[in-house]
């Protein structure tokens, strides 16, 4: 993923033994007497933290924006992706970059999953949770949907899939937000493995587990998350719902403009986030 800011350097922490640290992303590193709020946002399958560029580019006049790539993903491509690597190097990076050790954390579809996880884990570094598109559990009949998307990520060759890609976010999207994406490549071996990582693991537990503030989005035509996010915010324990209306699955690039003001929305209302739980 291409960084408009400062990369991290490697480190021997044992969370991050599998893989090399996450890249962080950001505007601009800030001053150590920086307080502001730290907004980890977290991409969806076969993409990149790019997918949030037209987000940082509107929160970063408040908030410290940190775009990680997941394992097998961008920057992280090399890493082989499954839910506890992912959790571990997402939770070492919070730990280490974000202010005081606690961020908001923001995810979309594979992004949601990891960010229940992390959120579930290590409450103490969570603010606030806002997840979208990751409300529907990867087990029974849904997780043939799952394996369904692997498949062609995987059948498919791979320069077909790219074609595709490419032309469906030049057409879909402005260029302000298809750019970055294009810029930062798709990653559909990467996505089938995390995808197939997914399915028999449960998630509802882990944001049971979450005492804090949570903040779930789908798109109004998202017709696979949309339906069963009534079932996540009945174990969530403080929940909040928001519909994007005129959105399909990628909720923050279909109405980018409703969706970053949801988020900021949701992390004003938290509060100072620089004082530890």
């Amino acid at each position: 993923m291409p960084s408009n800011g400062s990369s991290s350097t490697s480190d021997a922490r044992p969370a991050l033994a599998k893989g090399r640290r996450p890249t962080s992303t950001r505007v601009a590193r800030p001053d150590p007497s920086n307080r502001r709020p730290t907004i980890v946002f977290l991409h969806g399958t076969r993409l990149t933290g790019a997918e949030w560029a037209v987000q940082v580019a509107a929160l970063s006049d408040e908030f410290d924006c940190l775009t990680p790539d997941l394992p097998g993903h961008g920057d992280a491509a090399d890493v082989p992706f499954s839910v506890d690597v992912a959790t571990e190097r997402i939770g070492a990076l919070i730990e280490q970059d974000a202010n005081d050790g606690r961020t908001i954390l923001v995810g979309l579809s594979l992004g949601g999953y990891v960010a229940m996880a992390v959120a579930g884990r290590w409450p103490e570094r969570v603010a606030g949770l806002a997840i979208a598109g990751a409300t529907a559990e990867p087990v029974g009949p849904r997780a043939i949907l799952f394996r369904g998307l692997a498949a062609i990520f995987t059948i498919v060759p791979e320069g077909a899939l790219d074609t595709v890609n490419r032309w469906f976010f030049s057409w879909r999207y402005a260029p302000e937000i298809a750019e970055p994406i294009l810029a930062a490549g798709f990653f559909f071996h990467g996505g089938a493995v995390a995808v197939r990582s997914l399915i028999g693991e449960r998630f509802k537990p882990r944001l049971a587990a979450y005492p804090g503030p949570c903040l779930i989005l789908n798109g109004e035509y998202d017709l696979v998350f949309r339906p069963t996010e009534r079932a996540f915010a009945d174990v969530a324990a403080s929940p909040r719902r928001v519909l994007i209306r005129g959105a399909t699955h990628l909720s923050n690039l279909d109405q980018p403009t409703a969706f970053t003001a949801a988020i900021r929305r949701f992390a004003r209302s938290l509060g100072p986030t620089s004082r530890p739980r």
